[in-house]
């Protein structure tokens, strides 16, 4: 079963529980009603409920002489039919009631098995999520690693200066081959 989270929830699962209790026992009550109707129409029904109850009987007088330290040899009278059939559809009504309880407490815990189960399986969806995203930026990081190494072996290599660039173009040129071409005519 699932841990009540908040105050309320905590203090609403006891009464609901008693509440619970209290309708299949009530629920009960009918089925145990009709089973001694059965029981006096049906003589092979009736038969085996009596039965039931005598057996039923035995072992718990047997236990009750255990647990207080008495004689466990001793003659165990049967009980009535009338009695035994009352103790049969007391113990078959019970029988329900915990068989009822039980499909109920089995049908919560796979209910909640289920819960877990979809919350795992959303965890490992968004863990996988997570993981090819992170590959996708490893990838990346590979990625520009390789580019700023291809960009420093440009940088790091000797440049060679063309004399096409070397040249000065436009105003600046002209300045300078008036200047310097003045001067290297005067020297020659």
């Amino acid at each position: 079963m699932s841990k009540p989270n908040t105050l309320l929830q905590q203090t609403m699962v006891l009464p609901f529980f008693k509440l619970g209790t209290l309708a299949l026992r009530t629920i009960c009550k009918p089925i145990a009603n009709r089973l001694k109707k059965e029981a006096g129409v049906n003589p092979r029904f009736r038969q085996f409920i009596i039965n039931i109850a005598q057996a039923n009987h035995r072992f718990t007088t047997k236990l009750q002489r255990r647990a207080s330290g008495r004689i466990t040899d001793a003659v165990i009278r049967p009980l009535n039919e009338e009695r035994a059939v009352q103790a049969a559809a007391d113990l078959l009504g019970e029988f329900f009631a915990f068989t009822v309880a039980g499909c109920v407490l089995v049908y919560e815990v796979q209910r909640n098995a289920r819960g877990e189960a979809r919350k795992e399986e959303k965890r490992q969806l968004e863990l996988a999520k997570f993981r090819r995203r992170q590959d996708k930026l490893e990838s990346e990081i590979k990625e520009m690693n390789q580019r700023c190494s291809e960009l420093n072996e440009e940088l790091s290599k000797p440049r060679e200066i063309k004399e096409e660039l070397s040249k000065p173009r436009g105003l600046a040129w002209l300045l300078n081959s008036m200047y310097y071409g003045s001067a290297a005519e005067k020297t020659q």
